[in-house]
């Protein structure tokens, strides 16, 4: 099929009026094309450098401190005391979502209470710190760090979207894979603007074979040719990466195969539709990855695998031990409230799936009115649920209603954090709708996790699919650096009665 130019610059109303200044920003400007893992390496080390640079400067004004390689060595453990605390408060508050660091209001929203929270929390820690007695010196430190991290921050949100710091990118495969791919790019944080900034990836274009493709748009996104135009409009267009989106990548034809060699042989980067979704998303997707078990779990246990699962019951045993005492501190509090809103049972017990598959009857206090599903069928729950009495809904804002789930960890059926169980009624039901749905059984199941603080709430078969895509990324990529983020991310989720 012949390309003609009308294919390369078919492009949106919103890419044409942001082209003409990045085609011309890219003669005369050096393209970085930073990556994403560069990206949030980047904030992170630059954050670092600014709250430690603000103690330094706080210290070298108000005190004696001088600058050398001696005075900083000897006293290191202030600065790495400085950057563990920034660090779990960064993770807290959620500073590296690229969506929202691109994002001048969201950023800043964010990156000044965790500079503060840092900061509070830095001075209330003795010994490993410095003596921060000073009232002024206090401030110094305070004012340092929220000025420069927010001009930092700032500085981020504006010139790192920018056209040189952009990857350009082909997509190869205009079906149903790589538009799902282009929409989930274009999906946002409420009220930022242009989801493209935080990703770092411009799409410029799809190339497929299939003649009913030709010259029509998706997702805003023009489709620019076939395979026999893949290496010329890679080049002509200086795109950093072509991204496949095949699903069936082994009935690829030789021509495109040939074509694919060529780019690679050329110096462009290339990567699969499934690694780059997971990468940006934190999701793995399921109907894009055929019967590729590998994408979904690990095939193989090592040494390190078996060491973090008996780190991680130990910190299993020891946190549900402290959830039920407070469950225990809860309880006369629970049976005055179902006395006077809803008498009835304080615990409720239902019958969950677990690691393996096996069942078990998982505890919970009681939300809802007794005899909630009086006809005898298992009903989704739902926003704004009828059946959960007043002090139920004040628990599942806040999700204390799980506590005593706490037993069900120290006994060995769950986890803290994990994927979340289901009913066994609808693992039949989601299991024939849904591929690897039974791969979420592959480890133990939790009071939180990955899907939980990701996605707010679900009761539909689409709902409980974007879910199963969070939890199989947990299931094959659970780590301990995982777990706490996961751990950090769900206080907020309950200060903010996101829970269900």
């Amino acid at each position: 099929m012949e390309i003609t130019d009308v294919d390369i610059t078919q492009q949106s109303d919103d890419e044409r009026s942001e082209g003409s200044g990045q085609d011309r920003g890219r003669i005369h400007v050096p393209n970085l094309g930073l990556r994403v893992s560069e990206r949030k390496l980047l904030l992170g080390l630059t954050d670092l450098l600014v709250v430690n640079l603000a103690l330094v400067l706080a210290l070298i004004v108000r005190t004696d401190f001088t600058v050398s390689a001696h005075t900083l060595l000897v006293n290191v453990k202030w600065f790495l005391t400085l950057s563990v605390v920034w660090v779990l408060w960064a993770f807290f508050f959620d500073l590296y979502d690229l969506a929202r660091a691109a994002s001048a209001m969201f950023s800043l929203r964010a990156a000044i209470p965790a500079t503060v929270a840092t900061f509070v929390s830095y001075t209330l820690i003795p010994w490993l710190t410095p003596s921060l007695q000073s009232r002024l010196l206090l401030f110094l430190f305070a004012g340092f760090a929220v000025v420069g991290m927010a001009g930092w921050r700032l500085a981020y949100a504006k010139l790192f979207v920018q056209p040189w710091f952009k990857q350009r990118a082909l997509v190869v495969g205009a079906g149903w894979a790589g538009r799902t791919l282009v929409a989930a790019l274009q999906q946002a944080p409420e009220g930022v603007p242009n989801p493209f900034r935080g990703t770092g990836y411009r799409i410029v274009g799809f190339v497929d074979d299939d003649p009913a493709y030709r010259g029509r748009t998706f997702e805003d996104v023009p489709v620019l040719g076939d395979s026999a135009a893949l290496v010329r409009l890679a080049e002509e267009l200086e795109v950093d990466e072509v991204i496949l989106a095949i699903t069936h990548r082994h009935a690829i034809c030789e021509e495109l195969f040939d074509a694919l060699l060529r780019c690679r042989e050329l110096g462009f980067r290339m990567v699969t539709m499934s690694k780059l979704y997971e990468r940006l998303l934190g999701r793995v997707p399921v109907e894009h990855i055929g019967r590729d078990l590998p994408m979904v779990m690990p095939m193989e246990e090592s040494s390190g695998d078996r060491l973090y699962g008996l780190f991680k019951r130990g910190i299993d045993v020891v946190g549900a031990l402290v959830g039920l005492v407070l469950a225990g501190v809860m309880t006369p509090f629970m049976v005055l409230g179902n006395a006077l809103t809803s008498p009835g049972p304080l615990f409720y017990r239902q019958e969950r799936v677990g690691r393996g598959g096996r069942t078990f009857e998982m505890l919970k206090f009681r939300t809802m009115v007794p005899q909630a599903e009086a006809e005898g069928r298992a009903v989704w729950a739902c926003q704004g649920d009828g059946r959960v009495t007043a002090m139920g809904r004040l628990l599942r804002g806040m999700r204390l209603d799980e506590l005593p789930q706490c037993w069900n960890v120290l006994k060995g059926d769950m986890s803290m954090i994990g994927p979340r169980p289901e009913r066994p009624e609808f693992v039949e039901e989601l299991a024939h709708e849904l591929p690897f749905y039974r791969a979420r059984h592959a480890v133990r199941p939790g009071i939180t996790g990955w899907a939980q603080i990701q996605f707010e709430y679900g009761n539909s078969v689409d709902d409980a699919k974007v879910k199963l895509e969070y939890d199989l990324y947990y299931v094959k990529h659970v780590n301990l650096l995982l777990d706490l983020r996961i751990a950090l991310k769900t206080i907020p989720v309950m200060v903010e009665r996101r829970g269900v």
